[in-house]
């Protein structure tokens, strides 16, 4: 996670700015973090991911969002923008904002060598407290790897995870199959010895 940008911001003014704001910056407890610039895998990933799922929900009450959506973890201290989101029938904003969703359905982050402990521990932890979350999926993007924690009827994240190009998974809260194939299409892996040159989103 990047470092904060100021000292303690209300979650108001936070809003306010991010608003009018020229670049995306999250929000924790207070603290404002500014997001760089993603890798050309990351960003064929997010599109590959989001025009499969838009594809398949078009005929559905449901809505592929791409990473320009803010989710709001927390009123009080916790705003992301995660790099693709699913909503299902009404869409639910917080107050009278058109530009944070409170309701995801299902969430997807993609993994750089920088964040990819965050993304597993810490964010996830503070997503496991949005109600109307089902599915919470990692994409690598240096390997064929995903890995999908679906929340079960007993309340339990359940990890359940692909490794090869020919996998194919089914995300239960939408009724939707994605495939590797499409999830990785035209991504081309970096060495592994680069990985650390990645972005910090």
């Amino acid at each position: 996670m990047a470092q904060p940008e100021r000292g303690y911001v209300s979650p108001e003014a936070y809003l306010r700015m991010e608003r009018n704001a020229e670049s995306k910056n999250e929000y924790f407890n207070g603290d404002i973090f500014a997001m760089t610039g993603a890798s050309f895998n990351h960003n064929l990933i997010a599109v590959n991911i989001t025009s499969s799922l838009h594809g398949a929900l078009q005929d559905s009450p449901c809505y592929a969002l791409a990473s320009d959506m803010k989710i709001q973890v927390d009123k009080a201290k916790h705003y992301v923008y995660p790099d693709v989101s699913i909503v299902c029938d009404t869409v639910e904003f917080s107050g009278e904002r058109d530009d944070v969703v409170v309701n995801p359905i299902v969430l997807f982050e993609i993994l750089s060598a920088a964040t990819k402990d965050y993304d597993r521990g810490s964010k996830f932890m503070a997503y496991r407290n949005v109600i109307s979350l089902r599915d919470y999926i990692l994409v690598d993007q240096y390997s064929f790897h995903v890995e999908h924690f679906q929340k079960n009827d007993n309340g339990q994240w359940v990890l359940d995870e692909y490794k090869s190009q020919s996998d194919a998974f089914i995300i239960k809260s939408l009724g939707v199959k994605l495939s590797l194939q499409n999830i990785y299409d035209r991504v081309k892996f970096e060495d592994h010895e680069r990985r650390g040159m990645d972005e910090t989103k």
